[in-house]
């Protein structure tokens, strides 16, 4: 049987880099997935490429309202979720010298707030023995010039993980981070950098991973997996670092 047979899941950020590819894995593995995003077009084409235990809920994690409406619809659909994972995301990177209050807004609003909100709308609906999943970051591990915001919002998602699993222990629920280092997607080339800036510093941190290459979105996916798995029934408040050991070695 597959692992993940009649199990109900939701993604927030699922429609690209390594919200997609969990998405594909959870499927492929007999789930029953929930992709949560902003695009109307990204989700129909997700959908159609996850096929009939797929569906779609259009929102914004910065809209209570829009987290409300994902986790009814999930339970109306398919019943009570057994498989979060809060994925959504914005990258951006600038000086804290040329932070603007806008930029630091959409940061913590989308990053920090709008996983919390996440996790605080879901829990009513989590089921017995379910899975919560936060992508953290390796940013919230150095001092990575450009991403003060950033930073500071995974690594306070970093303690809400660590809250969480206690808080949520008694009902048998498990809280983890996955903690990509750097890892193959769309957001590296939105970080807002120029292209020249942008291949220098994708050079610079190629040199550092001791593997030297990058990740790919399915190598998340699969740990990932392994969070939401019976696999890792012992672990909960941990941050799991998938990172090709670059800030392990």
């Amino acid at each position: 049987m597959k692992q993940f047979t009649q199990k109900v899941a939701v993604i927030t950020g699922g429609t690209s880099g390594i919200g997609l590819a969990t998405a594909r894995l959870l499927v492929e593995e007999g789930a029953r997935v929930v992709v949560f995003a902003r695009s109307e077009e990204g989700l129909a084409q997700t959908v159609k490429s996850l096929g009939p235990n797929a569906h779609a809920v259009r929102g914004d994690v910065t809209r209570v309202a829009d987290l409300e409406r994902l986790f009814q619809e999930t339970r109306e659909r398919f019943g009570g979720i057994d498989v979060l994972f809060a994925n959504a995301a914005v990258v951006k990177l600038a000086p804290v010298s040329d932070t603007t209050e806008a930029l630091f807004d959409e940061l913590v609003a989308v990053n920090m707030k709008g996983t919390f909100n996440t996790l605080r709308q879901a829990i009513p609906h989590l089921n017995a023995g379910a899975s919560v999943v936060v992508t953290t970051s390796w940013f919230n591990r150095i001092g990575f010039e450009g991403s003060s915001v950033l930073s500071m919002t995974k690594a306070a998602l970093r303690s809400l993980v660590r809250v969480a699993a206690a808080e949520l222990a008694p009902r048998g629920i498990r809280v983890n981070a996955v903690c990509p280092g750097a890892i193959e997607t769309p957001l590296w080339g939105k970080l807002g950098l120029p292209p020249e800036q942008l291949k220098a510093a994708g050079e610079s941190i190629t040199a550092q991973i001791p593997m030297k290459r990058w990740g790919r979105p399915e190598e998340i996916a699969h740990a990932v997996l392994f969070l939401a798995s019976p696999d890792s029934s012992y672990v909960t408040g941990t941050e799991l670092a998938v990172d090709g050991g670059l800030r392990q070695v």
